[in-house]
């Protein structure tokens, strides 16, 4: 990327000149890689995307950014180029990559357990419920079916043939998946809405003017119940859940006139599908000998994290019992 700033000040019209502009890394997610640019007009963040780009996607995300923000959703803009698309594409030279240019957001971490931050947290989301109602496309597959049995045992024999060191970790996954999986189910597709899908602690930034929103990557259809579950799981403890940080939330969604409940454990079939799906992919990309040793490293760290993150169904049924009296 060091090398390709003069090409994006130039595609966004920024200013050329790489002595005054400056670059460097920020941090590295599943799908991108964060990147501070500074110079004379300003920080800004650039999101070097590592596998391909879906321009559909990005401009799904775009128009649903835009609709939040018109209802006081703060979040970092998604600049358009000179040629007046949300995608730029380096040349081959420059390593081929798509990227996507964004205001630069100064802030930090939010606080889980701040009532005031997860009112925002219930508000904002009642508020992306409204802005992407309507006729939308169906889920993707990612977010309503997870592998097989067989598919799990499939890759834990590859797992073990590469002697990853949470290869019995993997084979425990394997072995409860069936109870987690014949809770996801396909999504009720009269309620579906498009929104953010990932709602999550490190996706939101407190900064001068509040809280903001971050990475609008996997905006998609779902039903307000399954993106609201997911939230609400994030954000009161995961496996070891707050129920007050869980009401906070909810009361907040529900004031706002959000219309999503949380009655049965199939609302988490969204939270539960990314889940398993997130381990599945990253084992296999971490036993698969073609990879670059660094994304092989990526998605090792990933797996050793998820793992031990997987939902809980006692954890589930407590947050449908406490937040009982919400609906």
């Amino acid at each position: 990327m060091y090398a390709a700033v003069d090409h994006v000040t130039a595609a966004y019209d920024l200013g050329t000149g790489t002595g005054r502009w400056t670059i460097e890394p920020v941090t590295r997610g599943a799908l991108g890689r964060i990147w501070k640019m500074s110079g004379p007009s300003g920080d800004w963040a650039v999101k070097e995307m590592l596998f391909g780009c879906d321009e559909r996607q990005v401009r799904r995300e775009a128009a649903l950014r835009d609709a939040s923000a018109a209802l006081g959703i703060a979040s970092p803009r998604l600049l358009r180029n000179g040629e007046g698309t949300h995608v730029t594409r380096l040349p081959p030279h420059l390593g081929g990559s798509c990227l996507k240019l964004y205001d630069w957001v100064d802030g930090t971490a939010a606080d889980p357990t701040a009532p005031e931050i997860l009112a925002w947290v219930g508000r904002s989301l009642a508020l992306l419920h409204r802005a992407g109602a309507g006729p939308t496309q169906p889920p993707h597959a990612w977010y309503e079916k997870c592998p097989t049995t067989s598919e799990w045992q499939a890759l834990h024999r590859k797992v073990a043939d590469s002697a990853l060191p949470w290869s019995d970790a993997l084979a425990d996954v394997a072995a409860r998946s069936s109870d987690l999986s014949r809770y996801v189910t396909p999504a009720d597709r009269t309620a579906l809405v498009t929104s953010h899908l990932d709602v999550q602690p490190q996706n939101v930034l407190v900064g001068r003017d509040g809280p903001v929103l971050i990475d609008w990557d996997n905006a998609g259809p779902t039903t307000p119940a399954r993106e609201l579950a997911s939230a609400v799981f994030a954000w009161s403890g995961r496996n070891r859940p707050n129920p007050d940080a869980a009401r906070h939330l909810v009361r907040a969604y529900v004031a706002a006139g959000g219309p999503g409940t949380i009655r049965t454990p199939h609302a988490f079939s969204m939270l539960l599908a990314t889940s398993l799906n997130y381990v599945h992919v990253q084992a296999e990309a971490a036993a698969d000998q073609t990879r670059t040793p660094d994304e092989r490293a990526f998605a090792d760290d990933q797996v050793r994290t998820s793992l031990t993150a997987l939902p809980d169904l006692p954890a589930l049924s407590l947050l449908i019992k406490e937040l009982a009296p919400e609906w």
